[in-house]
């Protein structure tokens, strides 16, 4: 193990309520793209005409749905998708009693599908979906099966449960992960650029004095705060962590 490795794992050792805050790339590494990537920028600009972030707004799914949900459909839903080493290190750690919460800024659910049971889910999840007009709950399978622009048997329009551009935050959700950040003795940040707002804002609510560990391939914001950073694969360094 190389020298940050062995002290993060000490870090862990010596704290009683770890969270986990983390965004995209943590399921990149189970091949789900980034599509705020420079990358998938522009190919999405290539084909839709639109960025990410008009694709995926309110206003794009009320005035033009059908461009909505075949991005939607073509971009968000990985069904192959499996919890990577990050996901099923963080599980191990929940179930040792050193984990109290994981917030992600995912909408894949591959935490849970990795045994994780305290998770914040900021944008919501993509296996939900909901009628606009009668609130009658929907599985992914209903919406896949079904016309592009799938429809409740009201007649509504029936929509992810996420949390579009444009949308705030779920309250709720929102109160739980500033809680538990609040209540923990070390925060883990991976597979974030924490430049995302307000997903990113929940750091701010860390106490003073409290351990905070970055995990990121690129630089952040709050490196200047952090007592321990890593350039790596979150993945790895999880994996290597609970080995």
């Amino acid at each position: 193990m190389t020298d940050k490795i062995l002290q993060l794992k000490e870090i862990i050792e010596n704290s009683q309520k770890v969270v986990f805050f983390g965004g995209a790339g943590v399921s990149t590494e189970s091949n789900i793209p980034d599509f705020r990537s420079e990358k998938g920028l522009y190919s999405t600009k290539e084909k839709y005409g639109h960025q990410p972030e008009f694709l995926l707004s309110i206003q794009c799914l009320s005035a033009n749905p059908e461009l909505f949900f075949r991005y939607y459909k073509e971009n968000l839903i990985y069904r192959d998708a499996l919890p990577n080493k990050a996901h099923k290190a963080l599980a191990k750690m929940e179930e040792n009693g050193k984990l109290t919460a994981v917030v992600t800024q995912n909408v894949d659910g591959l935490h849970q599908d990795a045994g994780s049971k305290n998770v914040f889910e900021l944008h919501g999840a993509n296996a939900r979906h909901y009628c606009v007009k009668c609130a009658k709950k929907y599985d992914l399978d209903y919406i896949l099966r079904g016309d592009l622009i799938p429809k409740c048997d009201c007649g509504g329009m029936v929509r992810p449960d996420v949390v579009l551009y444009g949308e705030q935050l779920d309250d709720n959700v929102v109160t739980g992960a500033v809680n538990a950040i609040r209540g923990a003795d070390c925060l883990i940040v991976g597979g974030t650029s924490l430049a995302v707002y307000p997903a990113a804002g929940l750091i701010q609510y860390l106490p003073e004095g409290v351990t905070l560990v970055l995990i990121n391939k690129s630089t952040t914001p709050y490196d200047n705060h952090a007592n321990l950073i890593i350039r790596d694969s979150i993945g790895a360094v999880l994996g290597a962590v609970q080995s």
